[in-house]
């Protein structure tokens, strides 16, 4: 059963991210060191004791729909309503409407422990979240009055509604229409799939924010605008009212997540009130939803990159166990009698040893995201503007790297069961099927690669990368200069990491200002696996001096952890760097001459 690795992840937050740092330095404030342990620790609490038991549950059973109606896994209604009142949904949630106004770090952490605990429920009150984050920054006065309160608190929850059956990735392809009533409000026309928790029984009214055209739209993504679509409309006295014309007509049979209803919503059939169209108020300016909405998304982006920490600790978690239980054949230096535990088995301990330092990595990549925009936030002017930009630069490789690095994870924890990974009742295949999502959602791993090398490599004319990259080699250097035992040869094979990942986004960068865009792109998704590494690598390299006397058994973890990640994965960037530099211009050659 999965128990929240509480230490590991206040360490990682604390002096790895930086939260220490900003706590002292005074930039969040009634926010202490004792507070954030508390959070930290009912977090994990809640995660393993009420939220991992149901897990296996709402995974048998799944959501159900009928006569339009969806019923979610037994005990979910309990379990929700808990985590409600426990303050959960209010976490980082704006004081003025109920919420605490904590630092987003404090709600990746929460995060992901409870996906851990289940990504079938957290993906839910992560689009709320992300839901509250978008109308507070974008919507009027009015609406902010009438809906922040109950989805703060969670009593109400929100969705994101972008994708179409013709308009996936291309959001410029949607038709969904949406016609100005002349009250200011707006009746919307249309079907949304993938919705996800777009109809479900744990609370009495869902808020849809929905991407729709106006008739005298543009074309594409600048004719796009953001609407707000309740469930049951609201009375003047606030309590619920009519029952909006939207309707969830089906649910996706799919490979993970069953607990998590994903729907395909219709708006404006005529199924509910006398005249059709799903009655909407607009987000933001006219044609400017997009701007709006990704608002939403990058919030989402990064806690969709929690969810493969989250994955990736439980898929571990699950493995080790098993490892320490099963007995097979007898490993070198085994002593006494019968078979060995297969933990003892060195092929073993190389697959455990990397999932545990991948998680590790990517959990610290995320937490360091998550650190920048709270710093955006916390900071003014050209300060401001720099954390803003570490923060796009880290905001793709969160998401893509740390996705990849679930499937990755989970993966090995299946090959660790051997035989007994490949059925079901071990538990360990669906942590594999859950984490296969979150590569695809909330922008394919191949667009936040696109993001990484077209926008984000050239902000401030390189600068911004070039400041990161230089932040790693001063945590190579502070290796180097800090003679901790078990780290040997670990600042070097960082700063040979380090030059592959420099020289790489120096070609990048030089393909894309010649105009050799194929190149370039073909190049994205391996650069940004080489960067994730290395700043994996790095941030492993620095908890490992920091935040401990050197003596302790953690400290001892953590620099083993982070040597084993320098000499077995970090070489990896090599390759990576040959593969974009030197295999990209291979790319359109070769699609030709085998696809035609």
């Amino acid at each position: 059963m999965y128990r929240a690795p509480v230490d590991e992840i206040s360490h990682a937050l604390k002096h790895v991210a930086g939260l220490n740092k900003a706590i002292e330095d005074g930039r969040f404030e009634d926010l202490s060191e004792d507070l954030v342990d508390a959070i930290l620790t009912e977090a994990g609490r809640f995660a393993s004791d009420e939220i991992a038991p149901l897990d296996e549950g709402g995974d048998t059973n799944g959501a159900r729909l009928e006569n339009g109606a969806v019923t979610t896994a037994p005990g979910w209604q309990k379990l929700y309503k808990d985590w409600t009142e426990g303050g959960w949904n209010a976490l980082t949630g704006p004081s003025e409407f109920g919420g605490q106004d904590l630092p987003i770090m404090m709600s990746v952490a929460a995060f992901e422990m409870w996906n851990s605990g289940s990504l079938g429920f957290a993906i839910g009150p992560t689009l709320t979240v992300g839901a509250v984050e978008a109308i507070e920054k974008h919507a009027d006065a009015a609406l902010k009055a009438i809906y922040l309160e109950k989805m703060v608190s969670g009593e109400w929850t929100g969705t994101m509604n972008l994708t179409e059956p013709q308009a996936g990735s291309d959001l410029g392809a949607l038709k969904t229409r949406a016609e100005p009533v002349g009250d200011g409000s707006y009746r919307i026309f249309g079907q949304k799939i993938f919705i996800t928790y777009g109809e479900h029984d744990l609370t009495d009214n869902i808020v849809h924010l929905v991407l729709a055209r106006l008739p005298d739209a543009p074309a594409g993504t600048r004719g796009i605008s953001l609407f707000l679509v309740p469930k049951f409309l609201v009375n003047d006295d606030g309590s619920l009212g009519a029952r909006n014309d939207l309707q969830c007509v089906g649910l996706e049979h799919k490979l993970g997540i069953h607990a998590s209803p994903t729907c395909t919503m219709v708006y404006g059939d005529g199924s509910f009130g006398d005249t059709p169209g799903a009655i909407g108020w607009l987000v933001g300016e006219e044609n400017k939803g997009l701007a709006c909405m990704f608002t939403m998304m990058n919030n989402a982006r990064l806690h969709v990159g929690i969810q493969g920490v989250s994955a990736a600790e439980a898929a571990y978690q699950k493995a080790l166990e098993y490892a320490r239980e099963r007995t097979q054949g007898r490993a070198p230096g085994h002593k006494g009698e019968g078979m060995s535990p297969i933990i003892e088995h060195p092929d073993v301990q190389r697959m455990l040893l990397t999932m545990k330092a991948l998680t590790g990595a990517a959990r610290a990549i995320c937490y360091a995201c998550a650190h920048a925009i709270d710093m955006s936030h916390a900071s003014e002017g050209e300060a401001a503007g720099t954390w803003s930009e570490r923060a796009g630069i880290l905001t793709p490789i969160a998401k893509a790297f740390s996705t990849d690095i679930g499937v990755e994870v989970a993966s090995l924890g299946v090959q660790c069961h051997g035989g007994m990974g490949f059925i079901e009742e071990t538990g360990a295949a669906r942590y594999f099927r859950d984490s296969r999502i979150a590569p695809i959602y909330e922008g394919t791993n191949g667009i936040q690669a696109i993001d990484l090398v077209t926008r984000k490599l050239p902000l401030s004319d390189g600068g911004a990368v070039a400041a990161l990259i230089a932040e790693y080699r001063d945590d190579a250097e502070a290796v180097r200069a800090s003679n901790r035992d078990g780290l040997e040869g670990v600042a070097e094979r960082l700063d040979a990491a380090l030059d592959n990942l420099e020289a790489t986004t120096g070609w990048l960068t030089e393909a894309l200002q010649e105009g050799r865009k194929a190149e370039a792109l073909a190049g994205a998704t391996p650069y940004l696996r080489l960067f994730g590494l290395v700043a994996g690598g790095a941030y492993l390299a620095r908890g490992a001096i920091v935040g401990g006397d050197g003596d302790d058994a953690a400290a001892a973890t953590r620099a083993a952890l982070a040597r084993f990640a320098a000499t077995n994965l970090l070489p990896e960037t090599a390759s990576l760097r040959a593969t974009v530099t030197g295999g990209s211009d291979t790319v359109a050659a070769a699609a030709s001459a085998v696809f035609g």
